[in-house]
């Protein structure tokens, strides 16, 4: 149990509770939510959003967010459409490395804005949040194709996002990976614990020779990268793309980041904890039709799940003021 306290945070055992509470009381409504099809379907939705709070997590520690993820996971999801269509043969490894570059391309791009033009992330990426969608709406335009069928698509491509390794899906196992990888980079590499100083104090973390620009900008790639894979991997579930694909995403990948503890202020927060948190929200997400509740108000659930996450941010951030400004009044003394 010592050992469990050790890996998990206050905040990621709270999540795990309420995770636990919701798929209780959803199962005693509908017992099976909870079979094996119930789990497996459970798990494979919450993974393209945990994916995509991964990379969100790398720029939100940094004090930065990505409010384009929606738009670019649109993108490279009709990328990989447009693949095939070209060629129904194209190699599936193919078209994730295409789908992952472009992803990148686009956090280039923000990164650029954000760390050499220094403009504000929340304005950067709301911008390209547009552009990026109106590139994906004018590229389908261009072509006359609206929309991608799985029949155009290669049936290995389409069954690898439909599979699964003794009953784990694919696009689970890859973000279990891409997890592991990320969170032991942020706890063990140096340029992952420089991404926290810098959201600690970012002056401070300059005067220390930490390179700040050069980290945010890896980070947004890093990001995009990663949101460029979601979009393939979306593509490969589903099999059906539009332009549309990832439109408000960004919502349900914010409040999962910042459910999951990860400060919105920067400084604090695990990948794991933001991948609970995408998985508790997922969870509402799918219990709400079952519990009876409309469906327009699963968006409400993530807008309200996000405003508590970041009041509690605020009131710990507070306590711990007073409580740090008592001790050096008592020192003092």
């Amino acid at each position: 149990m010592s050992r469990i306290r050790e890996v998990l945070s206050g905040r990621e055992l709270s999540i795990i509770g309420a995770f636990v509470a919701v798929v209780a009381v959803t199962t005693v409504v509908s017992p099976s939510f909870l079979s094996a099809q119930g789990v497996h379907d459970l798990f494979l939705n919450a993974s393209i959003i945990g994916l995509l709070a991964i990379g969100q997590t790398l720029l939100v520690i940094t004090r930065n967010i990505d409010l384009s993820v929606g738009s670019v996971m649109g993108l490279t999801a009709y990328l990989s459409g447009q693949l095939f269509l070209a060629d129904q043969e194209t190699p599936t490894l193919l078209v994730v490395l295409a789908g992952m570059a472009l992803g990148a391309v686009c956090g280039a791009i923000n990164g650029a804005l954000v760390a050499v033009a220094k403009v504000p992330a929340l304005v950067v990426t709301l911008g390209t949040l547009y552009v990026f969608r109106g590139l994906d709406h004018g590229w389908a335009s261009a072509t006359g194709v609206l929309q991608i069928n799985a029949d155009q698509m290669s049936p290995d491509f389409l069954a690898f996002g439909s599979g699964s390794v003794l009953g784990i899906p694919n696009l689970t196992l890859i973000m279990l990976v891409v997890l592991a990888v990320a969170g032991y980079a942020l706890h063990n590499w140096r340029s992952g614990r420089e991404l926290y100083a810098i959201g600690s104090n970012p002056d401070a973390a300059r005067l220390a020779g930490i390179p700040a620009g050069k980290r945010v900008f890896s980070a947004f790639v890093i990001s995009g990268a990663l949101v460029g894979l979601a979009g393939v991997l979306h593509a490969s579930y589903f099999g059906t793309i539009n332009a549309s694909v990832g439109t408000g995403e960004e919502l349900s990948v914010v409040a999962a980041v910042v459910v999951g503890g990860v400060a919105i202020f920067g400084g604090s927060g695990t990948v794991l904890g933001a991948v609970l948190g995408a998985l508790l929200l997922t969870t509402i997400t799918s219990a709400l039709p079952i519990l009876g509740v409309p469906a327009f108000w699963q968006r409400a659930v993530d807008g309200a799940a996000l405003l508590l996450a970041i009041s509690l941010d605020r009131a710990v951030m507070v306590r711990l003021s007073e409580r740090l400004r008592r001790e050096r009044s008592e020192r003092r003394a």
